[in-house]
């Protein structure tokens, strides 16, 4: 296995770069996706990611060469692009009158990357995505870490349009309420997504890697959700099945998954060769009620979760996808430092 890094579109720099790589890193995970906070339209939730000015004109083959010239300078590799922007894709998800025409615009991504040489694209096929987690001092030591807590007033209330994946992508949408969609049709839409996708992503040597719902609960903001549990897996893999069809396996999120077995789930899906990459971090509690935490200090064991990997041959990248902010003055480099310190030692040992 191999060691990787992920960053957020304003975190993309030389010098972070370099830090990951002085840290152990050989690869990275890049989010190009805006999440600005000036600008946000009257009555966005306190949850609300941000928003994107992305207006849906899709990466350019130009700006990926970029990101991936800057991260092999300092001797790393780009691993994946993580998420797709929601006005790349909000007439695939919602099935509006640019399906087709957005799922041209991203065939196009994945050529480009397919060039590039970078091997996955991560998704998240959600239409409330990740939202309700508050901000406290819920780790060892009063370390800041998001937690979901239940009951949340706002968790029933319908989602708007113009908001996908929890990123405003349009600010001039009609402040009402998405239609309703069942989760037979979700999947439909899922389904339409991929076999469009797929066979592009397998023929430029791209995987497509489904990351599970966050928070992983049936329902939220009267949407569906479709990934909430280790099973869903299956039927994700089963309508495409193709190596390019695959998992953002994110442990975390999996140990959150009320009745899930990380260990199993991670038995089963590195055994039919379906993960991609990896999203390594520790929690404690169950959905509805858990919060993250430092990575050896939650419920998972991690060194038995990348056993379970290393047996079966999973040799693809793991990644801290979040950690605690530490009380220094850089808390996310020494949270992130802590973790990827911990993941070297347990892959080291394996």
């Amino acid at each position: 296995m191999k060691l990787g890094l992920g960053f957020h579109r304003y975190q993309i720099s030389r010098d972070n770069f370099r830090f990951a790589r002085q840290a152990g890193c050989t690869h990275v995970v890049v989010h190009l996706v805006e999440r600005l906070r000036e600008g946000l339209p009257p009555g966005t939730d306190e949850f609300c990611l941000g928003m994107t000015r992305a207006r849906g004109v899709v990466w350019s083959f130009e700006e990926l060469a970029a990101v991936k010239k800057l991260a092999n300078d300092e001797g790393l590799q780009l691993e994946a692009i993580e998420n797709i922007d929601p006005s790349f894709w909000s007439d695939i998800l919602l099935d509006g009158p640019r399906k087709q025409q957005q799922l041209e615009s991203l065939k196009r991504l994945l050529r480009s990357m397919g060039r590039l040489r970078i091997p996955i694209l991560g998704y998240n096929f959600s239409l409330a995505g990740v939202w309700g987690r508050v901000q406290g001092p819920f780790a060892r030591g009063g370390a800041s870490v998001p937690a979901f807590q239940p009951n949340h007033p706002l968790q029933d209330q319908p989602l708007q349009h113009g908001l996908l994946n929890n990123i405003v992508y349009d600010t001039a949408a009609p402040r009402a309420a998405i239609a309703n969609v069942s989760r037979e049709e979700l999947w439909q839409r899922l389904a339409d997504f991929l076999k469009a996708l797929v066979p592009v992503a397998e023929s430029e040597g791209v995987r497509l890697a489904a990351h599970p719902d966050d928070p992983p609960v049936p329902m939220l903001r009267q949407t569906p959700r479709l990934l909430h549990q280790p099973e869903h897996f299956e039927q994700l893999l089963s309508l495409v099945p193709s190596p390019a069809n695959a998992l953002e396996f994110c442990a975390g999120t999996i140990q959150e998954m009320s009745g899930a077995d990380v260990y199993e789930a991670a038995d089963r899906y590195s055994r039919q060769h379906a993960i991609a990459y990896v999203h390594c971090r520790n929690v404690v509690g169950k959905a509805p009620d858990y919060r993250e935490v430092f990575i050896d200090e939650g419920d998972m064991d991690v060194p038995r979760l990348l056993r379970v990997l290393h047996r079966n041959g999973f040799d693809g990248v793991v990644i801290p996808d979040h950690t605690p902010q530490m009380t220094c003055a850089a808390p996310w480099h020494a949270g992130m430092a802590h973790a990827l310190g911990y993941l070297q030692a347990v892959l080291k040992s394996l």
